[in-house]
């Protein structure tokens, strides 16, 4: 007997009978109308973005917008969400005040993974930073807010500045007081929009990197701007209480945090702050950034125990008094994966309440490029003395980056002389700031003319990607055999126009024309364009040494 076996095809539900192949037919049909009406309203959106030309062409765009039957509050939502999303962020903000359809789709969480804001601590800040963190703050990944003094962004005094003519006694105490009332009303605006960052993101389970930095407690040369207008500002201290609690609170229930930075933000990170940090999360930790030279005494915002529960750690960024030989010993146990970046804040504040002794020797730096041979290291020194930079350039430190930024203390020409003999296999970027109010007489590094530090930093550093001077005599020929002996590997060569100073033979030759012979000669070795800064202004290097440290720190540790 021969059994033949048909396979049945898969057929539409309800195609067994006629009956079911017309409702499958019909189905079919209704399908094809929808995408259709789909497909016009999408035509109708993209002719009322783009307009027609002639009479009336904005009209006929207003109305394909914002019209019920072919425009943009008739698509679906997530088909909105789509082409946002090509939309740069300020684009969407601006599309987000069209309608409440479209502000509703505007503000889904896939289109706003990240948050970078920059704020003026300004009365006019606060409503647009409530309105974006109300919408955003529950749900965003990656929050980085920088915050600067609006007097202080343009080009007004700090808090020790005196500012203006001499008016007499009488003037200088009504100018002072209005100084202090001033910067009064800036510390109470800036307390405000903290506490507004930190109370819409105190349930965020999702966030994954933090970043804070405050622009206000490094205004004041000495550090001392949180123990004056601070306890005026904040009488009770009941808002700087809320906002560490909100902080600790935070840590405490973040789920996914793995990026955590705070930099000069007025004594919001405490050194029991991190214990809130579960213990799962502290594990997976993979940078940790913690500068706040305002700590008083020897207390510390992390001690090496602490430093323990973080065996995850790639990158790490302390106050360098912080940094103490037992946290280097800890770096270097078994059970913690290499640390690949180091930054380093040496501040003139903490060296004076701080004892250098506990640092880590030499001998604990060979253990720690042993541990990570990739390990690289950030350092930004402010107003340090020469005695203090001696100890604390071990040898055995890979430095790849040093910024010296100085008010009173001038770097000598025997540190840039250690820094290219001892750093000459890492050295990348050196940069060389001196604030000084008389321009008339710049200190000259180079105790032999014939041996300028500078250009033998340019001639052992081989990697030297970028070199910027301030406040410090460069010299024309130098700079010309700077640009030669690096070349093209040289990026980025800044040095102000009142740093440079020409020989007394230049400007007697008559025919060649010094500045123009030294543009050409500067181009001519780093083979591209080059001129001398002009505008101090006009770099964040030279006005803005904290927040280009607090920048670049980022950067540095992002490069991994």
């Amino acid at each position: 007997m021969l059994l033949f076996l048909s396979v049945p095809q898969p057929r539409p539900p309800g195609a067994r009978t006629r009956a079911g192949t017309a409702r499958v037919a019909r189905w079919r049909r209704r399908r094809q109308r929808l995408r259709l009406q789909q497909l016009r309203r999408l035509r109708g959106l993209l002719r009322g973005l783009r307009g027609r030309p002639g009479t009336g062409s904005r009209r006929r765009g207003r109305m394909a917008l914002c019209g019920q039957a072919a425009g943009a509050a008739s698509l679906p939502s997530e088909l909105i969400v789509h082409i946002f999303s090509f939309l740069p962020a300020p684009d969407r903000l601006r599309a987000s005040a069209s309608c409440s359809h479209w502000r509703e789709c505007l503000f889904y969480p896939a289109l706003w993974p990240q948050l970078r804001i920059c704020l003026r601590v300004s009365p006019a800040e606060q409503p647009r930073l409530e309105f974006l963190m109300r919408k955003c703050g529950w749900f965003v990944r990656e929050l980085r807010v920088e915050f600067a003094a609006e007097n202080y962004l343009s080009g007004g005094g700090g808090p020790g500045d005196g500012g203006g003519a001499d008016t007499g006694n009488g003037g200088e105490e009504v100018e002072g007081l209005q100084l202090s009332t001033r910067w009064l009303e800036v510390l109470r605006t800036y307390l405000e929009l903290v506490l507004c960052v930190l109370v819409s993101i105190r349930n965020n389970r999702n966030l994954q990197k933090f970043s804070l930095f405050g622009d206000i407690s490094v205004l004041q040369q000495q550090g001392s701007l949180s123990n004056t207008y601070l306890s005026k500002a904040d009488p009770d201290g009941k808002k700087i209480k809320q906002i560490q609690q909100l902080f600790e609170e935070i840590l405490s229930n973040s789920r996914q945090l793995k990026w955590l930075s705070c930099g000069f933000m007025l004594e919001i990170v405490t050194p029991t702050s991190l214990s809130s940090l579960s213990n799962s999360i502290a594990n997976t930790m993979e940078h940790l950034s913690l500068l706040d030279n305002n700590i008083p005494g020897n207390s510390t915002l992390i001690t090496a125990v602490e430093l323990e529960r973080f065996v995850n750690l790639r990158s790490l960024a302390l106050d360098f008094c912080d940094f103490t030989a037992e946290m280097a010993r800890v770096l270097t146990d078994s059970n913690h994966v290499p640390l690949q970046r180091l930054s380093l804040l040496v501040h003139n504040v903490s060296v004076m309440h701080k004892s250098l002794d506990n640092m880590p020797n030499d001998d604990h730096w060979k253990a720690l490029s042993r541990k990570s041979t990739s390990l690289r290291v950030y350092i930004m020194a402010f107003d340090i003395k020469s005695e203090d930079m001696l100890k604390i350039l071990k040898p055995s430190i890979p430095l790849e980056r040093i910024h010296f930024d100085s008010y009173i203390t001038c770097v000598s020409g025997a540190i840039v002389d250690l820094i290219s003999r001892q750093y000459d296999k890492f050295l990348t970027h050196f940069i060389l700031m001196n604030d000084v109010i008389d321009t008339s007489g710049f200190p000259d590094l180079s105790d032999n003319r014939n041996e300028d530090p500078l250009v033998l930093l340019a001639w052992r550093c081989t990697k030297l990607s970028l070199l910027a001077i301030h406040g410090y005599t460069v010299w024309a020929h130098n700079l010309i055999a700077i640009a030669r002996l690096r070349g093209s590997d040289l990026k980025v060569l800044e040095v102000t126009e009142e740093s440079i100073d020409f020989d007394q033979g230049e400007l007697a030759d008559q025919d060649v024309d010094p500045v123009h012979n030294l543009i050409e000669q500067v181009s001519l070795g780093l083979g591209q364009p080059w001129h001398a800064v002009m505008d101090i202004e006009s770099l964040s290097v030279f006005t803005e040494p904290n927040r280009h440290f607090y920048r670049e720190m980022q950067r540095f540790s992002e490069d991994i």
